[in-house]
């Protein structure tokens, strides 16, 4: 009989029923146990999870510890923070859009961080008004002339990040200004897989500055949207600006969005909180409000 230790270690990539599981900078290959698949939990990366290791090497996962956080799509788990790439021009943001993956994030209890790309083109002066408002981080730069670089990549130090945002807002090569060999990596990765819009894809954590970059080819605002979406009870709590107001409405089951005596419409009155933001609430509110519990899930 071969005598096993248990160590505990964080998973950075799992493809095709194998799970590479980092502890103390060396990379397990390992297979989960069968009474995962019979409770139906799936690993996923970025868990932290205890492993039993055999005499050859080889590994088994046999806990999966607490998750913070977990997003549906794409699968990861226990992420810091989430960047919203979206361009200032071609295309142009929607509030909305934006709104809803920062309420996404807020949900998560990930820390929602809004870059801003091709600033050489256009400001974007207008939003940073409105984000730094609500309390947002929010970072413009241009990955052409390399402006505002320098103050993303101190933020990913000891963090779990990943970056999203749709077809031309610059994900890419922000990504490829802020370490060339991610770049190149994931690019080696792509070409290896063949990856296509319909090819499937895997998620993986890429060490950059002393944290960790989730590489999620195709990881758009639409899936976030489709698969992350926020309850109705829950959406109030993830507007951050709201906060100082949700317990001086007149009314405790106050909606925020037309009652008499609402503390949050009056600070949109006296622009305390921003009328794009208020409006992005309400629009998301509309979505959700009818949605039953088991529609969700």
């Amino acid at each position: 009989m071969t005598a096993e230790k248990v160590i505990t270690g964080r998973i950075v990539k799992g493809i095709g029923g194998f799970y590479y599981v980092e502890a103390a900078g060396i990379i397990y290959e390992c297979k989960a146990r069968g009474i995962f698949r019979k409770k139906d939990v799936t690993p996923l990366v970025g868990d932290w999870v205890q492993i039993l290791l055999s005499e050859d090497g080889t590994g088994t996962i046999s806990e999966i510890m607490p998750r913070k956080n977990q997003l549906i799509r794409p699968p990861i788990a226990n992420l810091d923070q989430l960047f919203l790439v979206v361009s200032i021009c071609d295309p142009a943001p929607s509030t909305l859009v934006i709104d809803k993956m920062i309420a996404a994030a807020e949900d998560q209890g990930i820390e929602p961080v809004l870059v801003v790309s091709k600033t050489d083109l256009l400001d974007a002066g207008w939003l940073q008004e409105i984000y730094e408002k609500a309390g947002i981080p929010f970072y413009a730069l241009s990955s052409v002339t390399g402006e505002g670089i320098d103050k993303i990549r101190p933020l990913l130090k000891g963090k779990i990040t990943a970056f999203t945002g749709n077809t031309g807002a610059g994900k890419s090569s922000l990504l490829n200004r802020i370490d060339p060999s991610f770049g190149l990596e994931t690019g080696e990765i792509s070409q290896k897989l063949g990856r296509g819009r319909h090819t499937t894809r895997h998620v993986e954590l890429l060490p950059v500055e002393g944290g960790y970059v989730a590489d999620t080819p195709g990881f758009s605002f639409i899936q976030i949207e489709r698969y992350n979406m926020v309850r109705k009870e829950n959406l109030q709590f993830c507007f951050r600006e709201f906060a100082p107001y949700l317990n001086t409405c007149q009314f405790v089951s106050c909606s925020h969005v037309k009652e008499k005596g609402c503390a949050v419409l009056e600070a949109v009155k006296k622009g305390e909180i921003s009328v794009s933001r208020h409006e992005s609430y309400v629009a998301m509110y509309n979505e959700v409000k009818d949605i039953k519990e088991w529609q969700i899930k």
